[in-house]
């Protein structure tokens, strides 16, 4: 990517603001030309000597300087990227509010920059109730998160929250500045076209407490529906069991089973010049649903499932599409061999019949629930037509350019 870009660098009050200084440093190295603004309190942490002379500009911090010049707006029209770090709770709450009671709020507000945030705080806050739905009122919105990662905080504390290496944060923000790009050139390349993207995973009920699911959060379906509407197509997201907010200009239909998606999905095919089945759909479903909660006392020390297989929905759109449709299909596998997770992704494309498929790697801390993620994308013949890596939003973008 070329470098010369105009980059915020949004600085709130939070110990990790330290952090902050090594990626305005990193932004700096490329040739950007750097903005710093920090909030009153994230002076308490860095001194704005030390910001000025790693920026090599002016550090601003209040909104009633620079009036003459408009600079509360100024600011944020003139950015290509802006990017917060770190984002504390206080600051992820006004940002999904709206408030623009400082000079950061106001900059965020007037841009219409892709916005990238870094969030850093306690444990506790992070897991609070407001703070998820802030997060996802600001992800439904298009704003990238970048971790929290998991470690020590301030003090004894360990946990989730601490703000992620400047490295990470610093590639996830150029990954979403090509992104935009991206969408930028191509911003038409899908109007008129209608698109349905299934999403989550399904969840088969053993009784009315308990059911088999996966660890799906619905993450890259949804990016897939953001990067859609992005480059003007109509989307229509079925929704499982789904953990992050849906862009509002989505039409959304949710479902919870196998069964559920398979009627929705062929439903909505009918008149969809796209399908991406980017579900985790369940191979099987118990054979009987009990009405009451299956108790222990009842069962012994060993519990037997009857469980039967759940209808193949990618092959069955396959082999009901009408001409020029293109379908395409998710694979997540855990084989960790390159060579053997290709052939267990050309062995399923054999089996499914659609025109692209999509191998990704999943397990204990990758593919599901992530912020991001690894793709081969297959052809019909089996050849590799796109390999790509980082956030499910700039995956996404890369998905899309093949149907495009």
């Amino acid at each position: 990517m070329s470098s010369g870009r105009t980059i915020v660098v949004g600085i709130t009050g939070g110990i990790a603001a330290y952090k902050a200084v090594n990626v305005v440093r990193a932004f700096v190295l490329r040739g950007d030309s750097v903005h710093v603004v920090a909030t009153e309190a994230a002076l308490r942490f860095v001194g704005k000597p030390t910001l000025e002379a790693i920026s090599r500009n002016p550090v601003h911090t209040d909104l009633y300087e620079g009036v003459a010049e408009v600079r509360h707006v100024a600011i944020g029209q003139s950015a290509d990227l802006i990017v917060v770090a770190p984002a504390t709770a206080n600051t992820i709450a006004k940002l999904a509010a709206g408030l623009a009671d400082d000079l950061l709020g106001n900059t965020i507000l007037a841009s219409t920059a892709p916005l990238v945030i870094a969030p850093a705080m306690h444990t506790e806050m992070w897991n609070n109730a407001a703070t998820v739905a802030n997060v996802a009122t600001l992800r439904s919105r298009g704003v990238i998160v970048v971790g929290p990662g998991v470690g020590r905080l301030t003090g004894s504390d360990a946990g989730a929250g601490r703000m992620e290496e400047p490295d990470t944060i610093v590639a996830a923000a150029l990954e979403t500045l090509a992104a935009a790009d991206r969408s930028d050139a191509l911003s038409a390349d899908l109007a008129g076209k209608h698109i349905v993207i299934t999403a989550g995973g399904t969840r088969e009920p053993l009784d009315p407490v308990r059911f088999l699911g996966n660890r799906s959060s619905g993450k890259q379906g949804v990016a897939l529906a953001q990067a859609a509407l992005s480059r003007g197509a109509s989307v229509t997201l079925i929704g499982a069991n789904l953990e992050v907010a849906v862009p509002a200009a989505v039409e959304l239909r949710l479902v919870g089973t196998a069964l559920e998606l398979e009627a929705a999905v062929a439903d909505a095919a009918a008149g969809a010049d796209v399908v991406v089945m980017a579900a985790a759909v369940a191979d099987y479903r118990p054979v009987q649903v009990r009405s009451d909660k299956i108790k222990k006392d009842d069962t012994g020390d060993t519990l037997l499932l009857e469980l039967t297989r759940n209808p193949d929905i990618l092959a069955g759109l396959a082999q009901a599409r009408r001409p020029g449709q293109i379908l395409i299909g998710f694979a997540a596998e855990t084989e960790l061999d390159p060579g053997l997770l290709l052939a267990l992704g050309r062995a399923k494309m054999l089996r499914k019949g659609c025109d692209f498929l999509v191998v990704n790697r999943v397990g204990w801390v990758e593919g599901f629930a992530s912020d991001r993620n690894a793709i081969t994308v297959l052809d019909r013949g089996g050849d590799i037509v796109c390999e790509a890596s980082g956030t499910k939003l700039s995956v996404a973008s890369r998905i899309l350019d093949l149907i495009a």
